[in-house]
């Protein structure tokens, strides 16, 4: 197993700095958001993003992965005490986050580096998450009993992707279906 020496508080904020300007700049202008625009955004030149992100899939895939993860932390955060709304807000926040990010997870899979769905899908913790709400939702009786996990994933994704770069249309749009859901 090959030794990682971790990052210096410097490199690590510089890091930091290139994910949150690339996540930025990727929700703006798609994958193809520029290198140079990132890391001047960041506050550091080319030679430290590509110490960092030997390439633009390395830095995506980052992207990606981490804005999956803190949308799950949200869920998780909620204090449970009123499941519908809770449910209703997470599901928002996925189709906000899936519309505007929508062409990174395509990005990934087709750039030079062949990364397969399994190596950037964030799919199972997004159902994960999404199965606790709606089993809390469903336990409150605060949506229909039919209301599935798997029928909301397809109606937050489905939304999403009919209203690509429009997250202001999304959440309008899922705030309409959501209260058919309601009992």
């Amino acid at each position: 197993m090959e030794h990682v020496k971790p990052l210096r508080a410097d490199g690590r904020r510089n890091r930091e700095r290139l994910v949150a300007a690339a996540a930025e700049l990727v929700a703006r202008d798609g994958a193809q958001a520029s290198l140079e625009e990132i890391a001047r955004k960041a506050g550091v030149g080319s030679a430290t993003l590509h110490r960092h992100f030997p390439s633009r899939q390395a830095l995506l895939e980052v992207v990606f992965r981490e804005g999956v993860a803190q949308l799950c932390a949200r869920a998780t955060a909620q204090p449970g005490k009123n499941p519908a709304a809770e449910l209703a807000a997470w599901l928002e926040d996925l189709t906000v986050h899936t519309s505007t990010h929508r062409g990174l997870a395509a990005a990934l899979l087709t750039g030079p580096e062949g990364l397969s769905a399994e190596d950037i899908c964030c799919t199972d913790m997004v159902r994960d998450v999404l199965r606790v709400l709606v089993d809390k939702a469903s336990s409150a009786g605060a949506i229909h009993a039919n209301a599935t996990t798997e029928d909301l994933m397809r109606l937050a994704n489905a939304i999403a992707v009919a209203n690509e770069d429009d997250p202001l249309t999304a959440r309008r749009v899922l705030r309409l279906a959501l209260t058919g859901i309601q009992p």
